[in-house]
């Protein structure tokens, strides 16, 4: 995968260096390349912004400087995606990560101040690119740098040879089962008064999966309910069920409902 940032800060996407991302570009499993979208103006003082039409607070990064980027880092790939984290787009999840993980070259656009004039995107839509504009919550930064961080580590690390053990993508929260992960422990078996439960040193590795399934759901059920509520009841079996029983949800009819009353644990 290529993945190309465009931004008027190149040193904020230092950490891509780092860690498993950083190993990766190393590696040539990953071609990311960052850009300064100043290297793309024509006055003698580097403009990438003006004042917005209409008036108000703030200034708008101007389409001509950003049109010139994005066309000369695109080249002429009909395939290349482009992502402007925004907090007014839709919000990143992990269902975002794994579609784009498919993907060949990804342009990310990392707007500052009011964002980046709406044209911009509009005008690569009409052109039939593809483009997705995406929040990574709901809150505001300075930029779209933090952002961009967020989605490349989140795609980055599900591409083959990234992640040295590729098990350990299947049970993390958000995966493939729809729930949160179930707590993780390791060595000292004791630490501060605090002992590892027994069923985890007792080898028994159905016991063990039944009981990493059982807080997974509890977890879940306790923070992230509306995860409860979008299960496949297809994938539930019938310990699945009297759990959900115990937490105060009802299996019924293909669908997942609340226990009026019920607080889950």
């Amino acid at each position: 995968m290529r993945i190309d940032v465009v931004t008027v800060f190149p040193d904020y996407l230092a950490a891509l260096d780092l860690s498993l991302i950083g190993k990766a570009r190393q590696s040539g499993l990953l071609d990311l390349r960052v850009h300064d979208l100043r290297d793309w103006t024509t006055d003698r003082h580097r403009t990438v912004d003006d004042t917005p039409f209409g008036g108000g607070a703030g200034m708008v990064m101007r389409p001509d400087v950003w049109g010139s980027a994005l066309d000369a880092v695109l080249d002429g790939d009909p395939d290349g995606h482009l992502v402007i984290p925004t907090p007014s787009g839709e919000v990143f999840t992990q269902r975002h990560a794994e579609s784009l993980a498919t993907e060949g070259h990804l342009v990310v656009a990392c707007g500052r101040y009011e964002g980046i004039d709406a044209r911009v995107a509009d005008h690569y839509r009409a052109a039939g690119r593809r483009v997705s504009e995406l929040s990574i919550g709901d809150y505001v930064l300075n930029g779209g740098e933090v952002a961009a961080l967020v989605m490349i580590e989140a795609v980055g690390r599900l591409l083959p040879g990234v992640v040295g053990n590729p098990e350990s993508l299947v049970e993390e929260s958000h995966g493939a089962a729809g729930l949160l992960e179930y707590p993780v422990f390791t060595k000292p078996p004791v630490w501060d008064g605090h002992e590892i439960p027994d069923v985890l040193l007792s080898g028994h590795h159905a016991k063990i999966a039944r009981w990493r399934r059982d807080r997974a759901l509890e977890r879940t059920a306790a923070r992230r309910p509306d995860m409860i509520a979008a299960l496949d009841v297809e994938d539930l079996d019938k310990h699945d069920v009297a759990k959900l029983a115990e937490l105060g949800w009802h299996v019924t009819d293909g669908t997942i409902l609340r226990i009026p009353g019920a607080v889950a644990d």
